[in-house]
């Protein structure tokens, strides 16, 4: 087995592209060792000295190493458990119904002019700007739509979590690109 890695636009981010699906319906993050124990790749990740973040995406696995964390450490480990993971045969979610996914949104209902708002923003989200995120390693997830305000409220994950540059995906890409399609838009803003 061959694992690929790339880096991010977030040095304290690594791509892990094992040439085989992960996660592909739906994406997972793991911020600590407590949410890991649903993922036997993800708790195997945790189990590397110096892992902060665990994200899986479709076909790559996003770690996110603490700041005091070598990457020349830390990489031939994360290698090791991801292959060691594959080779077992062991599930990526032991139970996913213990985790929320990284996907999901708030449980706001939207009725009428603002649910077709909503919709289209998903769409634009799901297709302009999911696949273009995943490239380098992370994703953004639509929270909520504040329809008094304008103001679209996103959450970044994997690599986009913390990254330098995330502001400026967030406000020159992201929120140009809603803004333009959907005139109701009048801002986007990252959530938790």
């Amino acid at each position: 087995m061959f694992i690929q890695t790339q880096s991010t636009p977030n040095p304290a981010t690594l791509k892990f592209l094992p040439g085989r699906d992960v996660s592909p319906a739906t994406p997972y993050e793991f911020i600590s060792e407590d949410e890991a124990a649903a993922s036997p790749l993800a708790a195997a990740l945790f189990g590397v000295n110096g892992v902060r973040n665990v994200f899986l995406g479709a076909d790559f696995v996003a770690i996110t190493k603490t700041d005091d964390a070598d990457w020349a450490i830390l990489k031939p480990q994360a290698l090791a458990a991801i292959m060691d993971h594959f080779v077992s045969g062991a599930p990526i979610m032991a139970d996913a119904a213990t985790h929320r996914a990284a996907d999901e949104d708030d449980d706001t209902l939207y009725e009428g002019e603002t649910a077709e708002i909503v919709a289209e923003i998903k769409e634009l989200i799901a297709t302009r700007v999911r696949p273009a995120v995943a490239n380098d390693g992370g994703d953004i997830v639509f929270r909520r739509f504040d329809v008094a305000t304008g103001i679209v409220h996103l959450s970044m994950k994997g690599a986009c979590s913390g990254c330098p540059s995330s502001t400026a995906t967030l406000k020159n890409g992201v929120e140009n690109l809603l803004r333009h399609y959907v005139p109701e838009v009048t801002a986007v803003e990252a959530t938790i």
